[in-house]
């Protein structure tokens, strides 16, 4: 993805999170010049990878596969006690994330407004292949049951638990989604099981300056 892209992607999120009145933390607004030589009191934000995150799970083809993401707070057990993940996310019409689980993770998804978010959902086997069984969720505290493979529309408001080993896709439908994540520990690195292979970080071309540092660019920015 080239820089520009990925700027114009923030800019736009921006805006859907100034329309839905979702205020981020003030360092959210931070140019990458204000992060300099700030480690030392801003290590939490760094090391759990708080802030901006785009990606295109690898196949460059981002408005038709891939996610806007914000990490609110987030713990890390090499450095915290805390056990809680929060994000902000948005989700574009027809904007696919694809099929995957969390071997630890347990997640409530939430449609936070917008369009409707469609959530299709497969049990994993022991092998981490979809069963094909009956996959029981609960909405909003109210057991659900679909056949395999089956799609749960989430309207503006409702939520979904998804709990260890259970497939799941999701994407927009109608217009953009803003999606609530309210975890456990978030850990990308060790934590998803993507059916099929993904990439997570998009490489970047850098034609020119970062609106925002992205959680991938603290490494070099910092």
């Amino acid at each position: 993805m080239r820089r520009s892209e990925i700027n114009i992607i923030i800019a736009r999120a921006k805006e859907i999170l100034k329309n839905h009145q979702f205020y981020l933390p003030e360092w959210a607004t931070w140019k990458p010049a204000d992060w300099k030589a700030k480690y030392g009191v801003c290590s939490e934000i760094i090391d759990n990878k708080l802030g901006w995150d785009i990606t295109d799970f690898g196949r460059n083809e981002y408005e038709s596969c891939g996610l806007f993401l914000f990490t609110i707070r987030n713990g890390n057990p090499a450095k915290d006690n805390k056990k809680y993940c929060e994000k902000i996310m948005v989700a574009g019409d027809n904007q696919e994330t694809p099929m995957h689980f969390h071997w630890q993770k347990t997640e409530d998804i939430i449609n936070r407004g917008g369009g409707n978010l469609i959530m299709e959902l497969h049990n994993a086997a022991r092998d981490e292949t979809p069963e094909n069984t009956p996959v029981t969720v609960s909405i909003d505290g109210i057991l659900t049951t679909v056949a395999a493979g089956g799609k749960v529309v989430l309207r503006p408001g409702q939520s979904i638990c998804l709990k260890p080993f259970l497939y799941h896709r999701f994407y927009g439908e109608g217009e953009n989604v803003l999606i609530g994540e309210v975890s456990s520990v978030n850990d990308d690195a060790g934590d998803n099981r993507f059916y099929e292979e993904v990439g997570r970080f998009p490489r970047i071309e850098e034609d020119e300056p970062p609106l925002h540092l992205l959680v991938s660019d603290y490494p070099d920015y910092i």
